[in-house]
């Protein structure tokens, strides 16, 4: 029986299930979830992320590891952990150019938080014994500091819609049509979100309003661990600097998008990255944040544009393609606007490309 059909089954019997609980079964089902049976990365998956746009994106942010690893003072033991590693090719830039920083590579164990078999059977072909591999960050260990990166790991996150009815808000679910299908249905009863939008929004008919209670328990885990450890966490995802309304929720097959409830466990679920509610988990756990920067300004503070043009020198031959790499990276109407950067880090740490405006 197929994912969608035992789906059907269920809300047949026990009723429409919340968005959260649609996009976890379609992402985590051990059986038919997306990332129990994830097709390829990059060109021939469904969609295509920044370390397989350009060797460039894990190069510098290898570079920015080395230096959070210089700011706290060379330790001679710390952790380097990255989140939802796919196949491994960031981390596989990061360690090349993090060759530059003596001492570095010597005193970093490379961490993975993997739960899909697939794409772990895939960093252990990579990796090796070269890195560790854990099932969850709980499991990170507090003795030694923490360098965490994680790139369009959040975005997977479940959330959870309300809309707004009238003078209430209703939470929004999945149920079965007239014929038989999945399709959205609005609860009958009135629904109280427990982050709900700043006064003045969310009074037109219809509004959606979203969040991630998963989101939120993540930014306290990731806070946590950098307050007891020490070091810092960077994240870089699509999502908003600033909480707000609408529907975000989209599914993505074949590098383009689908209907969210039409191929359940055949498309990678996501919605925008509510970064704001994620750092004020992580500073109520103890740890400091930076500001929300854009992809663009972050990585041009990194010194892309300089490494694009030492490459293009290097490889005339390949210097339209990098053009093209940078640009799709950086520009404001690609990634450049819409994918976000921010870090969690040690109070007493001044964390590179997030220092106080």
């Amino acid at each position: 029986m197929s994912l969608r059909d035992r789906l059907i089954a269920r809300i047949a019997k026990g009723g429409p299930i919340g968005v959260a609980d649609f996009m976890n079964a379609c992402l985590h089902d051990p059986e038919g979830g997306y990332y129990a049976t994830r097709p390829a990365l990059g060109e021939a998956g469904d969609f295509i992320t920044a370390p397989h746009v350009s060797q460039m994106f894990g190069e510098l942010i290898g570079l920015w590891a080395a230096e959070v690893w210089e700011r706290l003072g060379r330790p001679a033991r710390a952790r380097l952990v990255e989140l939802g590693p796919g196949d491994g090719t960031m981390m596989g830039d990061m360690l090349r150019a993090a060759r530059a920083a003596p001492g570095f590579l010597d005193a970093c164990e490379v961490v993975f938080i993997e739960t899909s078999a697939p794409l772990k059977g895939r960093q252990e072909e990579v990796f090796g014994d070269r890195a560790r591999w854990l099932g969850s960050l709980g499991e990170v260990p507090w003795d030694a500091p923490v360098i965490l990166v994680a790139n369009e790991f959040l975005d997977c996150l479940p959330i959870r819609q309300a809309v707004r009815d009238g003078e209430a808000w209703r939470e929004r679910l999945v149920g079965v049509d007239g014929r038989g299908k999945l399709a959205f249905e609005i609860a009958q009863s009135i629904y109280f979100p427990p982050h709900p939008p700043h006064e003045g929004e969310g009074e037109e008919g219809g509004d959606v309003f979203e969040w991630s209670e998963a989101l939120i328990e993540f930014g306290g885990l990731v806070g946590e661990l950098i307050a007891r450890a020490s070091g810092a966490g960077l994240v870089i995802d699509y999502g908003r600097d600033a909480s707000g309304l609408g529907d975000t929720l989209q599914a993505l097959r074949g590098h383009a998008r689908d209907g969210a409830l039409e191929t359940p466990g055949l498309a990678d679920l996501t919605a925008h990255v509510d970064f704001p509610a994620f750092l004020a988990a992580a500073r109520a756990a103890g740890a400091e944040t930076g500001p929300i920067r854009s992809q663009r300004a972050f990585l041009r503070d990194l010194g892309i544009e300089q490494r694009a043009a030492t490459l293009a020198h290097a490889r005339p031959d390949e210097a339209c393609k990098i053009a093209r790499q940078l640009n799709r990276l950086i520009a404001p109407d690609q990634m450049g606007a819409l994918f976000k950067a921010a870090c969690v880090y040690s109070p007493w740490l001044a964390a590179p490309g997030f220092e106080a405006e």
